[in-house]
């Protein structure tokens, strides 16, 4: 006999746990879609060559991390299949192939599993829910859009009421310009902001010794990208500093200063639609490692948990879509990681637990010759729009009223012979244990009202 056993890393939900899991996802999927955002789901598998295209998949620990697909009894010319690793790059293939069909600016969101082959541990799993919202432009995106993401997210971490957080931003543009400034080669800048991305896993002591070892730089330009990375705080406070710092330097490059001009835009923006430092800071050691993005990048963080690291992240991406289409299509996009947020607040006790039930009502069956008639009651109900169930399983009605307290069931209907000549039913509320006699007519109109729905 097979041991049941999952495969570690893919972690399974019991029915209350999924409960609460769909909860949160919901409230994100409902703040996607007030923003106008429609629906996306790609295929779980891409061609390899679309997953791994990009060049810094091609040609780094990513492409280790990618699951690849075949048929167990395939044939050695099958084409090269794999289980994506993130949203983003099936969507820009998908905004490539489809680019005539749809209608620009295209504002998508996608609900979906992702795989990766990590080492199992906790906080990182090998398949989990990514919860993506994307703008993307044809030729040209406005800057607004920037902007917008941080108010979406700021509403859905909100709504979740898991405590305090913060996004933090920052800009590519700045931070390759810095780099420039420093004498890092232009060939070398990708390489060197994954290098700031691991300050805060790392430290700034690993990160200066990596800068002195790979680019032969000075203790004084190396000073220089710390004292830049360092910045954090209100966007006004930090971009007076970073204009400070350019001032001192007598250093600068047309890079740098369009990013300086593109975070003061973004921020003013973000700040005048009623975001505050208490939940949206700019943060200059925000880097993030996958090289397509291109100027305005962001991550946000529990207050309270800061062991979880990044629970949403993102930024905008001006090529993505150039290895599949000559159109340019620049967009934006944030991404959270629903599974390890969720997962991790749940296994702290800091969620409170669902019961295994998504129903509200049990008919509670006293005679099974009446099956027929309270299957009729359940099919009124759930016509209605009230989620019922019949208590089919269990012959004593002492173990029906057991199994709906365990489930959790709010109300009972309790009918037998004598109900169903009067058309009188009673309707025990599970809650307070009082019961109540309601006509059948009323019936509807009456669990309606108890459930205020």
């Amino acid at each position: 006999m097979i041991r049941p056993r999952s495969i570690s890393g893919m972690r399974e939900l019991l029915p209350a746990e999924q409960i609460t899991f769909n909860h949160y996802r919901d409230i994100v999927r409902k703040h996607f879609e007030l923003t106008g955002a429609l629906p996306l789901r790609t295929s779980a598998f891409e061609l390899r060559e679309v997953i791994a295209a990009k060049e810094e998949v091609n040609n780094s620990n990513i492409e280790k991390q990618i699951y690849g697909v075949h048929r167990l009894a395939a044939s050695n010319n099958e084409t090269d299949f794999a289980l994506r690793f993130d949203l983003t790059i099936p969507m820009a293939r998908f905004v490539a192939q489809h680019a005539s069909k749809l209608i620009f600016p295209f504002r998508r969101y996608q609900i979906q599993p992702v795989w990766r082959g990590e080492r199992a541990q906790s906080g990182r799993y090998r398949e989990f829910i990514q919860c993506d919202i994307d703008i993307i432009g044809d030729q040209t995106l406005n800057l607004i859009n920037d902007a917008e993401l941080p108010i979406i997210i700021d509403s859905i971490f909100k709504d979740m009421n898991i405590g305090p957080f913060q996004i933090r931003m920052s800009n590519r543009k700045l931070l390759g310009g810095l780099l420039l400034n420093t004498g890092i080669p232009a060939s070398s800048i990708a390489n060197a902001l994954r290098l700031i991305d691991k300050i805060e896993k790392v430290g700034q002591d690993e990160i200066r010794k990596q800068f002195f070892q790979k680019y032969k730089l000075k203790d004084k330009q190396v000073d220089l990208i710390i004292a830049y990375t360092s910045l954090r705080g209100p966007a006004d406070e930090v971009i007076d500093k970073l204009l400070t710092l350019v001032a001192q330097s007598h250093k600068t490059n047309e890079t740098y200063m369009i990013g300086i001009k593109e975070l003061t835009t973004v921020s003013k923006i973000v700040y005048s639609l009623g975001l505050t430092p208490n939940s949206f800071i700019l943060d200059l050691s925000v880097a993030r490692g996958l090289s397509y993005y291109t100027g305005t990048v962001y991550e946000t963080t529990l207050t309270n948990h800061p062991t979880i690291g990044s629970i949403c992240s993102g930024g905008r991406y001006d090529n993505l879509a150039n290895l599949y289409s000559n159109r340019k299509l620049p967009g934006v996009g944030m991404s959270i990681g629903l599974t390890r947020l969720i997962i991790h607040l749940m296994d702290q006790g800091l969620l409170q637990q669902e019961k295994p039930n998504i129903a509200p009502v049990l008919i509670i069956v006293f005679n099974p010759s009446h099956l027929g008639r309270y299957l009729s009651i359940a099919r009124t109900l759930r016509q209605a729009g009230i989620a019922t169930e019949i208590a089919t399983e269990h012959a004593k009605v002492s173990q029906q009223f057991k199994y709906a307290d365990r489930k959790g069931f709010r109300l009972a209907i309790i009918a037998g012979e004598k109900e169903f000549i009067s058309g009188i039913y009673q309707v025990k509320d599970m809650t307070t244990r009082s019961q109540i006699l309601v006509n059948n007519a009323k019936l509807v109109e009456t669990i309606r009202k108890i459930l205020a729905y």
